[in-house]
């Protein structure tokens, strides 16, 4: 069978919207799509065009002062009786259609379509994002070719209903371990109950107040929570052992080391476990690429409340921000889907950026 991805689907990103999402790419299944696009992508004169695993990269070598990298994943969360696309009136509905393949189309549009952009562009198609860090096509590249991430700023292509989310917040999980002493639970008074020790730093959770703080502009809310409690033995055992997980989002202004300084604050007096850690992304809004970027937009951007992979371009002193087509609220859903208006929207978006 030949490439689906045709010059004429290639011309229409709503044509190629619909053409990615039928190309089951559940994340570690990327092979498929990434020959597809690989395929279609060798055919543009103007491009240069390389691959590492399931991720693919184009660019433009125009000698423009200044580069700008579109990203876009390419896999899906598992499939949930979503696939393959249908739509409906201005809706197109799918495993993928909001997160993100709507949002790789837009960049897979341009690149076949955009000969000459004001910025030299570096267009990367990235596989497995939503699983464990270890195989981000992101983590493999910046090993690999680390000069596939440089640039002046960079547009990643999530989710976010067609307005620009600037930076991350930066993620923090750890494990607040209490101890007691065992017994059994006809004769509690002999041991001390672990699971009843978590009363307090749970109660210090409860009272805890998020900073909120104001970055290029956008509005950054902390948050502090229990996300787990792990503890017990038997039914008739007092535990000797109870940890609280908690999760820490923090604004981007904290390095990793503010922000795990700032829990150990919080739980002074217990013992805190590093469980997981990514840092955050500031906006980087006063960059010129960037002020072009939110002046084609046309609207005032928002903080991104949540973690995405502009992190790893923003821990390599990249600029960047989120923008996709996509609504964020319904990733991941059964009844995943995308307003195809909001497709045709970011394209005309994305052009007059960069076609200036």
């Amino acid at each position: 069978m030949g490439n689906p991805l045709t010059p004429e689907v290639l011309a229409d990103p709503v044509a190629l919207t619909r053409t990615l999402v039928d190309i089951e790419s559940v994340s570690r299944n990327e092979a498929e799509i990434a020959d597809c696009v690989e395929g279609a992508l060798r055919r543009v004169p103007w491009l240069t065009v390389d691959r590492h695993s399931h991720t693919v990269m184009a660019r433009t070598d125009l000698g423009r002062p200044q580069r700008v990298v579109l990203a876009g994943h390419l896999d899906t969360v598992p499939l949930a009786d979503n696939w393959p696309s249908r739509t409906e009136g201005d809706l197109m509905w799918g495993c993928g259609t909001s997160d993100m393949k709507s949002g790789a189309a837009l960049a897979l549009h341009l690149a076949a379509t955009l000969p000459a952009p004001r910025h030299d562009v570096t267009y990367l198609f990235y596989e497995a994002e939503e699983i464990e860090a270890e195989y981000n096509g992101l983590t493999l590249v910046a090993t690999a070719h680390p000069d596939w991430l440089a640039a002046d700023f960079a547009v990643l292509l999530e989710p976010t209903y067609g307005r620009v989310e600037a930076g991350c917040q930066g993620t923090l999980r750890v494990r607040v371990d209490l101890a007691g002493v065992r017994a059994h639970s006809a004769r509690s008074w002999l041991g001390s109950n672990a699971i009843h020790a978590a009363a307090v730093p749970l109660a210090r959770l409860a009272a805890y107040e998020a900073r909120e703080v104001d970055i290029d502009g956008c509005r950054y809310r902390e948050g502090l929570n229990a996300v787990a409690v792990e503890g017990g033995v038997a039914g008739n055992v007092i535990p000797d052992h109870c940890a609280v997980v908690v999760n820490f989002r923090f604004a981007p202004d904290r390095s990793v080391e503010n922000a795990l300084a700032h829990v150990r604050e919080v739980f002074a007096g217990y013992p805190v476990a590093v469980v997981d850690v990514a840092g955050g992304a500031l906006p980087g809004l006063d960059q010129p690429a960037a002020r072009d970027f939110l002046a084609a937009v046309g609207d005032a951007p928002a903080a991104k409340l949540g973690w995405t992979d502009v992190s790893r371009f923003s821990a390599r002193g990249v600029p960047a921000v989120n923008f996709g087509p996509g609504d964020p609220n319904l990733a991941h859903r059964r009844d995943e889907h995308v307003e195809i208006p909001r497709i045709v929207e970011g394209a005309r978006v994305l052009r007059a950026w960069l076609a200036g």
